[in-house]
């Protein structure tokens, strides 16, 4: 029995490492002799094509199908051939969060024709600066016409912040271009879809809405699945805040989302907050610091004491999300003390290799804001202390970029 398969859609930008279909899409040809066609799903024809949508999590529960193993229930994945094959599922799911020295946050879930996108961290532009792609020079001649301003309004949609959902029609828009999200006409399929994503986060307790270094730090002894299985990781909580946070209230209710004054009173609130259920969640306090910084300046200042307050916070990841809120929209003062925290944060010699990006992240998204600063980045540390050796490449990439935005 032989799999042909690619591992991932095309290497272009908004293709590879994009939930899109455009990044998702590969090739997949199965072959089953004759002796074993007793495995062969229903639909198997040679030469034929099926429109069973099938994906990478499904190959294990597949392969032990094939042997004759039934696959255990906690197998996200299905299989798609053998005596185990099950009936056709009726949704694929697709995710994006680290990519390499860049953090990000989107789930994407398709029926076939459809698909939507659920952006839960909108304040970050499409193009995030990735050392990998800009060696490619597509990305770096799409870049430079950006700053010449010679791209018309869809091409240039790579270089700004991404909308909360996004909704595809691939029959009519294979290139994934025309936004339906707030279209009258797809709000049944929008609303089933987006019901599709929030359901399956929940069922397999998604651990993306978990800062990373909070994520090992907790599973120390075990696993993150663990982690994200035991009655430890209180799921609705980030989760709910992840929603509220990145929720643009012009787009509608989805899943009893609150009104925009509701938010801008709960926001400040969750960060202070001292109910036992949220000592357990600082994931909780770090979405509610992000929603302030994606809300805006008004929001901003209005929760300017809960802000100051978390700089003091017990979590590395909240203290540099409400470091970056009052960098970016707080007072001169606001911002000095942003940035003598975040550059204490980015020495990777005191801090583990988590909190020194998150905080070098925040120090590239403030811009000219961190000049001032200039020496001092230019003397962080480039080695430290990593769970995997990949990330001992991403700090020093970091700093790369922000000595050349220093000279």
């Amino acid at each position: 029995i032989v799999f042909y398969y690619a591992d991932h859609g095309s290497g272009m930008p908004r293709s590879k490492r994009w939930p899109y279909n455009s990044g998702l899409q590969v090739p997949l040809v199965v072959y089953i002799p004759e002796k074993f066609a007793v495995l062969r799903p229903p639909e198997y024809k040679a030469g034929g094509k099926s429109e069973r949508l099938v994906s990478f999590v499904d190959l294990a529960p597949t392969m032990l199908s094939l042997i004759g193993v039934q696959p255990p229930e906690w197998m996200q994945g299905h299989a798609f051939l053998g005596k185990s094959t099950t009936e056709p599922q009726p949704f694929l799911h697709g995710f994006r969060g680290r990519m390499d020295e860049r953090l990000d946050l989107v789930r994407s879930v398709t029926d076939g024709r459809y698909v939507y996108v659920r952006n839960y961290m909108p304040h970050l532009i499409y193009g995030q600066h990735l050392n990998y792609m800009w060696q490619t020079p597509t990305t770096r001649v799409w870049e430079q016409l950006h700053k010449e301003g010679k791209l018309n309004a869809v091409q240039d949609k790579f270089w700004n912040p991404k909308p909360p959902e996004e909704l595809f029609d691939l029959q009519s828009d294979p290139d994934e271009v025309v936004n339906l999200a707030d279209s009258k006409e797809h709000i049944q399929i929008k609303a089933k879809l987006a019901m599709a994503q929030s359901t399956h986060a929940r069922e397999i307790r998604d651990l993306g809405f978990v800062p990373e270094g909070e994520r090992l730090e907790r599973s120390k002894g075990s696993s993150p699945y663990d982690f994200g299985h035991s009655a430890a990781y209180v799921f609705r909580l980030p989760f709910m805040f992840a929603e509220i946070a990145s929720h643009d209230p012009s787009m509608g209710s989805r899943d009893d989302l609150v009104s925009a004054s509701s938010i801008r009173a709960m926001l400040p609130r969750a960060l202070t907050e001292k109910d036992p259920r949220s000592e357990l969640e600082p994931s909780t306090r770090y979405w509610a610091a992000l929603g302030i910084q994606m809300q805006g300046k008004e929001v901003v200042t209005k929760s300017h004491e809960a802000l100051v307050s978390a700089l003091k916070d017990p979590s590395a990841p909240v203290r540099i999300a409400a470091a970056r809120a009052l960098g970016e929209f707080g007072s001169e003062a606001d911002t000095q003390a942003a940035l003598t925290l975040l550059l204490a944060h980015a020495d990777w010699s005191k801090n583990d290799a988590f909190t020194a990006m998150a905080a070098l992240d925040a120090l590239n998204a403030l811009g000219q804001k961190a000049a001032p600063f200039a020496a001092q980045i230019k003397a962080l540390p480039t080695k430290g202390p990593a769970p995997d050796a990949r990330l001992k490449e991403y700090i020093p990439r970091m700093l790369e970029e922000l000595r050349e935005r220093f000279p």
